[in-house]
């Protein structure tokens, strides 16, 4: 589970992070880079997701992505954002928790 801030200038906050922290660059998509240490603590900071309608509060990275929407429509929940294929190598969807808190699940998938 790694929580995301939305932040204005995505380089600011990457540096400032990183020096409150230590923490180093694990991922940068340019809209997007995930902070992270040795020990597994990661902090993702986005300015505006890169294809979802909304930017997601937290990302959970599951076993079955093809399983969980399955499991929060039951529940319930909208899906505000449908599975999909991401061109960077991920296959996710989002929710709306009842708190309108907005989660992204996904999994890392192979690309071709």
């Amino acid at each position: 589970m790694v929580p995301n801030l939305v932040v204005s200038d995505l380089r600011e906050a990457v540096t400032e992070h990183q020096a409150a922290l230590d923490l180093t660059v694990l991922m940068d998509h340019g809209w997007i880079v995930t902070l992270g240490d040795d020990d597994g603590h990661q902090l993702s900071l986005m300015t505006r997701d890169a294809t979802g309608p909304v930017n997601p509060s937290v990302s959970i990275f599951v076993d079955d992505v093809d399983e969980a929407p399955r499991q929060v429509q039951g529940r319930g929940l909208e899906v505000v954002y449908p599975r999909t294929d991401e061109p960077w190598g991920v296959t996710r969807f989002f929710y709306r928790d009842s708190s309108g808190n907005v989660v992204n699940v996904g999994m890392h998938t192979l690309v071709e």
